[in-house]
């Protein structure tokens, strides 16, 4: 008794120190995605891109590609349900020992059985495309002969590049390459 306990025990400090190697975070771990992870003074995490996400360069022009749509149709699915009835077995014992006898009856009982059917078609929009929002940039990373790179940013990116002056210097971190 004494030597399973013993031996349990050692297996679950093997495992406590497994995933306490496991859980250790940031670059500790091996595992580079290119975010930092920091926690706050709550404890909670937060992560941040690192330096090699951010892109810089001079803003040559923004492009808004709007989201393409096509209609389309899909089956129309309708609820149907019908009443039904099912025979239900009770039973009931009494005495005990040799004199046990059970009864047993049966009811019926009523019940909604409900599913869905297809009723014809229905049209709706379908989105092709998704909306893109494109910043250009000339001298990428400080280099004169990285020019015309075209970069997928967010709404918010978008919107402070077309705000700037032509050629200022803008520095973000894009969501993909190319547009």
């Amino acid at each position: 008794m004494f030597g399973k306990r013993l031996v349990a025990s050692g297996v679950i400090a093997i495992l406590i120190g497994a995933l306490g190697a496991c859980s250790s975070g940031g670059d500790e771990s091996g595992f580079d995605d290119g975010v930092t992870y920091e926690q706050d003074d709550t404890g909670a995490t937060t992560s941040t891109p690192t330096q090699d996400d951010t892109v810089h360069g001079l803003k040559d022009d923004v492009r808004h590609i709007a989201a393409k749509t096509t209609r389309a149709t899909r089956p129309h699915l309708v609820r149907k349900c019908t009443t039904a009835t099912r025979r239900v077995r009770h039973t009931s014992s009494s005495g005990s020992g040799s004199k046990r006898k059970t009864r047993t009856w049966y009811t019926t009982e009523r019940y909604r059985s409900c599913t869905k059917v297809r009723s014809g078609t229905e049209t709706y929009r379908r989105t092709v495309r998704a909306e893109q929002w494109c910043v250009e940039l000339d001298d990428v990373n400080g280099d004169p002969k990285t020019d015309d790179v075209w970069y997928q940013v967010g709404r918010t990116v978008y919107d402070d590049a077309r705000a700037a002056d032509d050629h200022a210097r803008l520095e973000f971190v894009p969501t993909r390459e190319g547009c």
